[in-house]
């Protein structure tokens, strides 16, 4: 019998009650992480969608950020999504003064690359492992990635438009990051890779 993975979701601000719902339709065990001791209790972590500057402040005053580095450099799996890519980024362009992530995918993110709230918009994207269908995106103030390193992989790209081709979705090992919000559709591809994940890493160790 399979094992059922616990799943945190970072809930210090941002759609954490969306992510709770899709991994527990992606059939994962969810808690949500607020301190260094329910970090410790989970197979993996989501870093949701919401605001990237107060999430790092946020983390640090509870104290979460260095047990975040340190479990995800000791291999938790962990997914991004929105401002979740850009805590999860080694490198961030147009960064907030003094802005720290946690980091773990070698790739450098533009933050808010994509334009203010009223340039929000929706896009199929196509997935690379998740089905031939493409993956109907919401973007909202959303990150891209400038650019990878050599042991990232590139699984999403934006689809037409003028900004047609950007990296929006990459994984590397056991981390990976979208710049869209798929919590917010009802849609759970991204949720059931990640989850699928999760449990391949914990079934392993």
């Amino acid at each position: 019998m399979t094992a059922v993975p616990t799943i945190g979701v970072l809930a210090l601000q941002g759609d954490v009650r969306e992510h709770v719902r899709a991994l527990e339709a992606a059939g994962a065990r969810t808690l949500r992480v607020r301190r260094p001791d329910e970090l410790e209790r989970v197979d993996g972590l989501v870093l949701p969608g919401g605001e990237s500057t107060t999430m790092w402040r946020l983390a640090r005053s509870f104290e979460l950020l260095e047990p975040l580095r340190k479990r995800i450099e000791a291999g938790l799996p962990a997914y991004g999504s929105c401002a979740g890519m850009i805590m999860l980024a080694d490198r961030i362009v147009d960064g907030a003064a003094g802005q720290e992530t946690v980091g773990g995918i070698d790739m450098t993110v533009r933050r808010n690359a994509f334009g203010r709230q009223v340039d929000s918009f929706e896009s199929g994207v196509a997935l690379t492992g998740m089905g031939d269908t493409p993956y109907h995106a919401v973007f909202i103030r959303a990150p891209w990635v400038e650019s990878v390193g050599d042991g990232v992989e590139i699984i999403g790209r934006a689809d037409g438009g003028p900004n047609a081709g950007r990296i929006v979705a990459v994984r590397q090992g056991r981390l990976m990051a979208t710049a869209f919000h798929p919590e917010l559709t009802g849609d759970f591809r991204v949720h059931h890779y990640f989850a699928d994940l999760v449990r391949r890493t914990t079934e392993e160790e």
